[in-house]
């Protein structure tokens, strides 16, 4: 029998074990976030949710805010690699992939900047979220904001205020949510409002 060969086996299904249990923690946390304030959200009900001990989360999280800071930064990790999809200069493709990521995560975004100001982390998070979101609008409308694609009279920071504005979580709550329309009405909404200034020179 190879000794070495089991151990190794062991090793790699303790490890994938453990990460499962350590994003099922996670995973309960947001979604008990998502049924009531940041504030009753406590380590017991986590680890219910999640179906460990307490002790199995502070162990593998510590306190209660540094699991909520694992969980923000879980959450962030997971947006920016959907929202790194979106290819540079394809209006369409960009617009699909901001949908995708908002018919997924949109009430989340509302809920924490709902409650940005009853937390010094939930502030945290939603500006890292900002940050996210306006690198973002840098990066996939970068060939609409480089040098002599900008009208004369239109400087560069408020092309991308524009960009940032129209793309916002917020727009899409007001089409989507508010306005009752379907994702391909929101689309094309999305695109109609980003047409003037993305068209070609």
């Amino acid at each position: 029998m190879n000794t070495a060969g089991a151990r190794t086996y062991d090793s790699r299904n303790r490890a994938a074990s453990a990460a499962e249990t350590g994003r099922r923690i996670l995973q309960a946390t947001l979604d008990l976030f998502m049924e009531g304030p940041l504030a009753d959200v406590t380590l017991k009900e986590v680890a219910g949710r999640a179906g460990v001990t307490v002790q199995t989360v502070i162990r593998r999280f510590g306190d209660r805010m540094e699991l909520i800071h694992a969980t923000a930064e879980f959450a962030s990790t997971e947006v920016a690699a959907q929202r790194g999809a979106a290819p540079p200069g394809d209006v369409p493709a960009a617009v699909d992939n901001l949908l995708d990521h908002y018919e997924t995560t949109g009430a989340l975004a509302l809920k924490l900047l709902a409650e940005e100001e009853t937390s010094p982390v939930l502030a945290e998070i939603t500006e890292g979220g900002r940050r996210i979101h306006r690198e973002w609008c840098e990066r996939v409308f970068a060939p609409f904001l480089a040098d002599g694609c900008l009208p004369d009279g239109v400087d560069r920071k408020r092309r991308l205020a524009q960009f940032v504005a129209l793309c916002d979580v917020y727009a899409w709550k007001l089409l989507r949510l508010d306005a009752g329309l379907s994702r391909d009405q929101v689309a094309q909404c999305l695109l109609e409002m980003l047409e003037p200034f993305t068209r070609s020179p």
